[in-house]
């Protein structure tokens, strides 16, 4: 019956562009987008065989409000999609549909929905198209606002599994208390602050004939948030039952996540520092889920999430099976006429982080697996990241910007392939910004990639050329000058060009995609090599 429903609700959003003009107060929006690549055969660099030799990932939104009421679709089409993405997001068809109504501090959504309770980590429905990953719950949820300042949800579904459903029933409630908002006496203090908690479950039949495990398993957390002038500081702590998984070896340990943040800033400084500690935290709506199916919670990487092309060949993916986290950043301006700054002042900045195990120590009971010092670091380091910025106007017309990286990367423990050991490399890029005038600009960039691991090392040249407020133009060429295997010293190049035109946009490109892992925020795809020409349509109205 709720499919028999929603697919009338369909077909009712999709017919309301045709009359909604006779309706006052009524706005319909939404986006499209689509990215398609021609394959070429490439098996020098490793690039698999594509039967179909064109693939594509595509989607449309729509959404209608009016009033305190909207309603919205999503269909996406995947024929089939992109090297990269999961072959079981093979498929067509409406995967997003809800309605929602605002009235009096209330909220009411039925259908899918995204959200998240504090930091993530007991719950967050999300989607990143860049990785494929999209854990929508279906069912409804619901938010109250029964006094100023406090936020109570409550929620229950399912979870999007590409284009079918998971078998685990998610169900969750959420209060956040912003005490300044809610108490007179606090209204007019400097120092605002926010308690909040958290409880989730997940329910699953026990199918399983090897183990006897729990069909009910709950996860609680508490967190806060401290806000002084320049000062920010908040934490949560989350707990889970044991909950017997492939991701953990099926053991019935408890599990356990703490996440502690402090900013501040203030003219020309600031700083910031996190640390987490994550032990057995994988929370999936399915047992023997893998990849990046069916999580129920999000566990943030504490790096630095770099932009270019070399610094993110050895990105970092959260470890939830166990991993402690530390991330340090410090941002200074240099004024004017100082030894750094030169004539118009510079920034610098600094970022330190760390990945590492935290202490295991196997114990006589299988099931528990191990047990684990608190405040006691693991021997084996994941990941290491230090990274120095510098930022220089040297005229009104140009802009410089060094950067210097170390990384630390753990191969066997990153990308799971025992064997390979630890790769270590000195990154250096500087980078080149020419506001040629109003409407022409040209940026360039120079890289070097130095290691005596894996591949050794790469250079980068890259160049990109803007004509406001239209064109773009753009080419790059990464080369593994240094390969022991001369055979294997590839060159990745890659030319673009593209139109926009308001909210549309159409860019076109080819060349060789190296092979790797993308990452965001902790969560990574492995991405295969590849040889061809893609195409990406955008708009938005």
């Amino acid at each position: 019956m709720i499919r028999k429903y929603f697919a009338a609700l369909v077909l009712t959003v999709a017919a309301l562009p045709a009359f909604s003009q006779g309706l006052g107060g009524t706005n319909i929006h939404g986006n499209f987008e689509f990215n398609g690549q021609y394959y070429s055969p490439d098996s020098a660099i490793g690039a698999p065989e594509v039967p179909e030799k064109f693939l594509n990932n595509g989607f449309l939104n729509l959404i209608y409000e009016k009033d305190n009421f909207s309603a919205g679709i999503r269909y996406e089409s995947y024929r089939n999609p992109l090297l990269g993405f999961e072959r079981d997001l093979s498929g067509s068809g409406f995967t997003y549909r809800f309605i929602n109504y605002k009235k009096d501090g209330l909220e009411v959504t039925a259908g899918n929905f995204y959200d998240q309770f504090g930091n993530g980590l007991v719950l967050r429905a999300y989607e990143e198209r860049g990785l494929g990953l999209d854990n929508a719950l279906d069912g409804i949820r619901v938010k109250y606002t029964p006094i100023s300042g406090v936020t109570v949800k409550g929620i229950v579904g399912v979870q999007r599994n590409y284009f079918t459903e998971g078998k685990g029933v998610v169900r969750g409630a959420d209060v956040e208390w912003n005490i300044n908002e809610s108490c007179s006496t606090m209204a007019a203090k400097k120092t605002t602050i926010i308690l909040g908690g958290s409880f989730v479950s997940k329910f699953e039949e026990d199918d399983n004939n090897t183990y006897i495990l729990p069909a009910n398993v709950g996860a609680g957390s508490g967190r806060f948030n401290i806000i002084n002038g320049g000062w920010n500081i908040g934490g949560e702590f989350a707990y889970k039952a044991n909950d017997p998984s492939y991701a953990n070896g099926y053991i019935y340990k408890d599990g356990s996540a703490a996440l502690l943040t402090a900013t501040y800033s203030k003219q020309g400084f600031g700083f910031s520092f996190g640390a987490k500690r994550i032990d057995n935290f994988s929370f999936r709506s399915e047992r023997t889920a893998i990849l990046n199916s069916l999580m129920i919670n999000y566990l943030p990487a504490m790096t630095k999430q770099h932009t270019n092309i070399l610094a993110s060949f050895y990105p970092y993916a959260t470890q939830p099976t166990g991993e402690y986290g530390f991330q340090g950043e410090m941002f200074f301006h240099l004024k004017e006429g100082s030894f750094l700054g030169g004539s118009r002042g510079a920034d610098l900045a600094f970022n330190y982080s760390r990945a590492q195990d935290i202490d295991r120590v196997p114990t006589t009971d299988p099931d528990q697996g191990y047990t684990s010092d608190f405040m006691k670091l693991g021997k084996e380091v994941f990941y290491e990241d230090f990274n120095i910025e510098y930022t220089h106007k040297v005229s009104k017309k140009v802009k410089l910007i060094l950067t210097y990286v170390y990384s630390n990367y753990n191969k066997d423990v990153i990308e799971g392939r025992p064997g390979f050991g630890h790769v270590y490399s000195h990154i250096g890029i500087a980078e080149i910004n020419w506001k040629i005038d109003s409407k022409h600009n040209l940026r360039t960039e120079v890289q070097h990639l130095y290691t005596m691991q894996d591949d050794k090392s790469w250079a980068l040249l890259l160049a990109e050329y803007t004509v406001s407020p239209h064109w773009f133009f753009a080419g790059f060429s990464e080369y593994n000058y240094a390969n022991d295997n001369t055979d294997r010293r590839f060159n990745y190049y890659n030319v673009s060009f593209g139109y926009t035109n308001n909210a549309n946009r159409i860019a076109f490109g080819y060349g060789r995609q190296r092979a790797g892992l993308f990452c965001v925020g902790g969560v990574c795809r492995t991405v295969p090599a590849s040889n061809g020409i893609s195409v990406s349509i955008t708009s938005s109205f």
